[in-house]
């Protein structure tokens, strides 16, 4: 038996990757990476056919053009220049029926003083005065008429900005057609090719980024109070068997998995050869902060039956049997959390046809 400082050990994949899909549907008509190569954030990875949205800038510009158009021959109408605010009284139709008014009331005060001294008949008062209300019906019918001319202009105004919308929605179109990189890394797919027709939901390539590896850990229920950002993280893969991945714990998840009762760990790796590659299966470690000793056999001196673990201790030549609780692996040895001293001596071969007080020799 041996004492080792106690980790936190699981086997779990790393890495990932991003699927790039585009933003339009259309037809590829150029590749820009191919499986394996790396690529810089905002490289172009695909061009799609642009034609289709170039005709649609073009077309939303000529109605935009139009609506313009509009806004000016509106505008015109009531003599509003542009940056103008509205006002009723300056359009020149409301401002001659005004005038024709005024000097309409003008005359019929004139008239009421002439018809006390007799120089005006009554039936000329009568009319001048019949004049004087119908050009104060011109003069409303004309003011109505300019309020109402105006909301043209604001009809016009509103089309033109909604078109002026769709025409930047069209530009937006010709730019989409182009795919870029999100983020630097290697392609680990590519599965577009030229020719091809894709949608909103087809994947054009795949990168993933390989430093810093990010590897996924999930941590026994009874262990999560021993995990903390920061901390040291030790990484082998069956690849390079004598060499280990230096690395620190970056993130840990909010919650325990109610179905594995384990809590995910991310830690980032240092992969600046690459020679770790996403989806490996890997073997972390995580430091612990405190070292205690752990007692470790080897793992065929423990007999598991059901939910029972024993192993022999020989003492004077006599195995005697013991209940243990084992903990974490280490290789082809077993930790033994309780039932055994550290200096016991624990039978290792022939585990099938030993009992309790068998007398062994060694």
């Amino acid at each position: 038996m041996r004492r080792l400082a106690r980790a936190v050990e699981q086997g779990h994949r790393g890495g990932g990757g991003t699927d790039i899909a585009p933003t339009v549907a259309g037809r590829v008509v150029a590749i820009g990476v191919d499986l394996g190569s790396y690529v810089q954030r905002g490289a172009v990875v695909a061009r799609l056919d642009d034609a289709d949205a170039r005709l649609r800038v073009e077309q939303t510009q000529a109605a935009l053009a139009q609506a313009r158009s509009g806004i000016e021959q509106a505008e015109a109408r009531i003599g509003l220049r542009s940056g103008q605010s509205f006002d009723p009284t300056r359009v020149a139709e409301v401002g001659a029926a005004r005038a024709a008014l005024d000097l309409a009331e003008k005359q019929l005060r004139r008239f009421e003083k002439l018809i006390e001294s007799g120089d005006v008949s009554r039936s000329a008062y009568d009319q001048q005065k019949a004049q004087r209300d119908q050009l104060r019906e011109q003069y409303a019918a004309s003011v109505a008429q300019a309020r109402q001319n105006y909301a043209g202009v604001q009809t016009a105004r509103a089309a033109a900005q909604g078109f002026a919308v769709q025409v930047e929605q069209a530009r937006k179109g010709v730019r989409d057609v182009v795919i870029y990189a999100p983020i630097s890394g290697y392609v680990s797919e590519r599965p577009a090719d030229v020719g091809e027709y894709v949608s909103t939901s087809s994947k054009v390539a795949t990168i993933v980024r390989t430093n810093p590896m990010r590897v996924r850990i999930d941590i026994p229920e009874q262990s999560i109070s021993s995990v903390a950002p920061g901390q040291s993280v030790s990484v082998s893969v069956s690849a390079y068997p004598e060499r280990a991945f230096a690395g620190r714990v970056a993130r840990i998840s909010p919650n325990v998995s109610a179905q594995s009762r384990t809590l995910t760990v991310e830690a980032e790796v240092e992969n600046g050869d690459g020679l770790l590659k996403p989806g490996q299966f890997a073997t972390i470690r995580i430091l612990l902060p405190q070292t205690e000793p752990a007692i470790l056999v080897l793992a065929r001196a423990v007999r598991t039956e059901g939910n029972t673990s024993r192993v022999f201790v020989i003492r004077d030549g006599v195995a005697q049997e013991r209940l243990v609780q084992t903990g974490q692996r280490e290789g082809d040895l077993v930790e033994i959390k309780g039932g055994v001293a550290a200096d016991e001596l624990v039978a290792t071969s022939n585990i099938e046809q030993l009992n309790d007080g068998v007398t062994v020799r060694q």
